[in-house]
This record gives C-alpha cells, sequence and structure tokens, in this order.
C-alpha cells in the first residue's frame, strides 16, 4: 500500500498549491499557512473518505488536524483497519 503521507501531500500539491515552486514537506502549515481553507479541507476529508474507505467524524475534522500532512496522515490512521 502507498504511503498514505505521500498520497496527502501529492494530493495537496496538485490540488491547492499555486506556485509550482512552493516547497510543502510533510510538516508545512496547510491551513493555518493559508494553503488550505476551510472548503479545501472539506473536500480534502471527502477525498481521503473515499480513497481509503473510511468515515471521519465531523468533530475530529478540526482544523488543528488538517493543519500538515503528517497530522492528518495520524488522523487517518485512526480509522484505516
Amino acid at each position: 500500500m502507498e504511503d498514505i503521507r505521500d498520497i496527502v501531500l501529492e494530493y495537496v500539491i496538485e490540488e491547492y498549491l499555486e506556485d509550482e515552486d512552493e516547497e510543502l514537506t510533510y510538516n508545512t502549515p496547510l491551513i493555518s499557512g493559508g494553503i488550505v481553507d476551510s472548503f479545501s479541507m472539506v473536500s480534502l476529508k471527502r477525498f481521503l473518505e473515499t480513497k481509503y474507505k473510511i468515515s471521519i467524524p465531523d468533530e475530529k475534522a478540526s482544523p488543528e488536524a488538517f493543519d500538515t500532512v503528517n497530522s492528518i496522515t495520524e488522523l487517518v490512521k485512526e480509522y484505516v483497519k
């Protein structure tokens, strides 16, 4: 199985990064850094739920949980069997 972190990182780069020269790491602040907004966070959550056939409760889908690729990965791992 592909590494969840790499899949999340690739998705964020493709969907939300406007400046192709901007470097994104696993710890880059996505929400607090202005890369992902609340609408984008919802689409990212939907992508993850579809990709991994999981359901992330809304109360767990907080800006803090979606602020870095690493934190998103940890959240997804809670629900992937």
